[in-house]
C-alpha cells in the first residue's frame, strides 16, 4: 500500500495561506504537516489550523526519512540569498521533492495557484534577486485585449503568455514555426486555466513562418491584434555563424515583414525584443538583431507607436549554457567554459518579461528601451554554483576551457556609448536609449541584402553567398568579424 506524502510549507505569509487552502481543496487526502517560517511573531501559532514552526534551520530534523515527502517554498518576495540558504538547509534531508513558487515578479495580480509550483531548479540559485514590479496599471491595459506573441514556443514568448494569461488578456495569439513547441505551450495554458489561472482567456495557437511576407499580410489582418511582442529569432551564435543567410533571412526580413504587416493591420503597439549582442555586434546574429532596431525605429520616425526592448541573457533559455552545465554535470562532466574571464549580464526570465511588460504599457512612447541588468556574473562562478546545486564536488565534476567560439565576446555591453545616450525613462530598471547619429537607411541595407537571401534571375552569383553577405554587413558594422576561411557558398 503506498504511503501518501506528507506536505510542509516554507512561509505561512499571503501565499504560503493561499497554497494551504488550495491543497486542502483539492487534494485532502495529503498531510499538510506545518508552514515553516522564521518569523519569530508567527512561530508557535497556528494558521488554517496548521502549525507554525521555526525557524527553518531548527525544523531539518523533521524532515529526516521523508524521502516520500514534499516541501514547497512559499515566498515569492525571498532574496536570492534567503531562497539559497532555505536550500542549503533543506539539501541536509532527504526530503522527496523540493517545490518552489514563482518570484513576485511572476506574479502579477497578486493571487497564487497550486499549480504555478514547480520543482526548483539552479537558475532559483544563481544571479541577482529579482526585482518586484509593480504591473498592476499596466495590465489593466492589457486586460481584454487581443496579444498576439510571435515566437511563443520559446523562453521568453512563452513567459509573456504566462503573465498575460495570467493578467486576463483576451485572447492570446501564440505563434511559431515548430509545432511541437506551440502544441507543449498551449497544453500548459491550459493546464494553468484548468488551475484557476486566467480561465477566460481564449488561447489561439499559430502555426506560421515570418518569411512568408503574404501570410502575415493575411493572418496579421485576420487576427486584429492590439499588441504583438516579437520574440521570434534565430539566435544561437555559433550556428548561426554557420549559417549567415539564415540569420538575415529569418532576423532581418522576417522581421520587416511582421512589421510592416502590423502597420497595415492597424496594431496598436509592436515591441521588438532585442539583444546585447546588438551592440558593437561582432557576429551576424548581432548584427541581424541590430538591423532589426533599425527597422523598428524606422517605422517609429514615420508615426507608428512601435518599441524595441533590449536586455541581456536570461537564465534557462533554450541554448543558453544553464541547460548546458546541467546536461554536463549530469552526464560526469566536465563543464566546458569558452575562458575564465567571460561574463555576461544575466537575469531571470519572469522578471525579464515583467519588465519588458512594464515598458510596453501605454505609460511609455515608442522607441529604444533598455533594461537595467544589474552587474555582469562570471560564467565560471555559475558553473562552479551549479556543480554545488546538483550535490557534486568540483574534484568529481571538473571545468575545461575550451576558448571563444566563433563570432563570441569576452563580454558584452548593453548600449554603444559612442553613438547612443542613456536617460530614465519613468519606469524603474528601465532606460531611454537615445541616438546621437543618424544609422544608414535600412533600406540602403535591405536592397542589397535581398538578392542574398533571396534568389533573383538579375544577380543568381549573389544566392546565398556568404562571403558576399559578409562583405555587405561589414561595410554597415564594421565590429562583425570576418572569418579568413569563410566559403563563399
Amino acid at each position: 500500500m503506498k504511503v501518501s506524502s506528507r506536505i510542509f510549507i516554507v512561509g505561512a505569509g499571503f501565499a504560503g495561506r493561499a497554497i494551504a487552502r488550495e491543497l486542502r481543496e483539492k487534494d485532502p487526502d495529503r498531510e499538510i504537516v506545518a508552514f515553516l517560517d522564521d518569523d519569530r511573531e508567527k512561530i508557535g501559532s497556528q494558521c488554517e489550523g496548521i502549525p507554525i514552526l521555526g525557524p527553518v534551520a531548527g525544523c531539518i530534523p523533521l524532515l529526516k526519512d521523508s524521502s516520500n515527502d514534499e516541501v514547497i517554498i512559499a515566498c515569492p518576495s525571498a532574496t536570492r540569498q534567503q531562497i539559497k540558504d532555505i536550500y542549503s538547509q533543506l539539501s541536509k534531508t532527504d526530503i522527496g521533492r523540493i517545490r518552489i513558487l514563482p518570484t513576485v515578479s511572476s506574479i502579477v495580480t497578486g493571487d497564487v495557484h497550486l499549480v504555478q509550483a514547480r520543482d526548483i531548479d539552479p537558475e532559483d540559485l544563481l544571479g541577482r534577486t529579482p526585482v518586484s514590479i509593480d504591473l498592476g496599471e499596466t495590465l489593466k491595459n492589457m486586460k481584454g485585449k487581443r496579444v498576439l506573441i510571435t515566437g511563443a514556443g520559446g523562453s521568453i514568448g512563452s513567459e509573456l503568455s504566462r503573465q498575460l494569461l495570467h493578467a486576463g488578456a483576451e485572447r492570446l495569439y501564440i505563434l511559431g514555426h515548430g509545432e511541437n513547441s506551440i502544441y507543449k505551450l498551449e497544453k500548459e495554458l491550459k493546464r494553468l486555466q484548468a488551475g484557476g489561472v486566467g480561465k477566460d482567456a481564449i488561447i489561439v495557437p499559430v502555426i506560421g513562418e515570418l518569411q512568408d511576407r503574404d501570410y502575415i499580410f493575411f493572418i496579421l489582418k485576420r487576427l486584429k491584434a492590439d499588441y504583438i511582442f516579437h520574440t521570434a529569432a534565430h539566435k544561437h551564435v555559433p550556428m548561426m555563424e554557420k549559417n549567415p543567410v539564415a540569420a538575415l533571412t529569418n532576423n532581418v526580413f522576417g522581421t520587416k515583414n511582421l512589421i510592416d504587416g502590423a502597420e497595415e493591420a492597424g496594431t496598436k503597439r509592436f515591441v521588438l525584443i532585442s539583444t546585447d549582442k546588438a551592440v558593437e555586434p561582432s557576429c551576424v546574429y548581432g548584427a541581424s538583431k541590430k538591423m532589426a532596431e533599425m527597422l523598428v525605429l524606422d517605422k517609429k520616425a514615420r508615426g507608428c507607436d512601435y518599441m524595441v526592448v533590449r536586455f541581456g541573457n536570461v537564465l534557462g533559455a533554450r541554448g543558453t549554457i544553464v541547460p548546458l552545465f546541467k546536461e554536463q554535470i549530469l552526464s560526469g562532466g566536465p563543464v566546458t567554459i569558452t575562458h575564465p574571464d567571460m561574463t555576461r549580464f544575466y537575469m531571470t526570465i519572469p522578471e525579464a518579461v515583467s519588465l519588458i511588460l512594464k515598458t510596453a504599457g501605454d505609460g511609455l512612447e515608442g522607441g529604444l528601451y533598455m533594461l537595467d541588468m544589474g552587474t555582469p556574473l562570471r560564467i565560471e562562478d555559475m558553473a562552479r554554483q551549479m556543480i554545488r546545486f546538483y550535490g557534486y564536488s568540483e574534484e568529481k565534476i571538473p571545468i575545461s576551457y575550451i576558448g571563444l567560439r566563433e563570432g563570441e565576446k569576452l563580454e558584452e555591453q548593453l548600449w554603444d556609448r559612442r553613438t547612443e545616450d542613456l536617460s530614465p525613462s519613468g519606469e524603474e530598471r528601465v532606460f531611454r536609449v537615445t541616438q546621437k547619429a543618424d544609422h544608414y537607411p535600412p533600406r540602403e541595407i535591405l536592397d542589397r541584402l535581398r538578392p542574398i537571401c533571396f534568389l533573383e534571375t538579375s544577380s543568381p552569383e549573389s544566392y546565398r553567398n556568404r562571403k558576399l553577405l559578409r562583405s555587405v554587413l561589414t561595410d554597415y558594422f564594421p565590429t562583425v568579424r570576418n572569418p579568413l576561411d569563410e566559403p563563399e557558398y
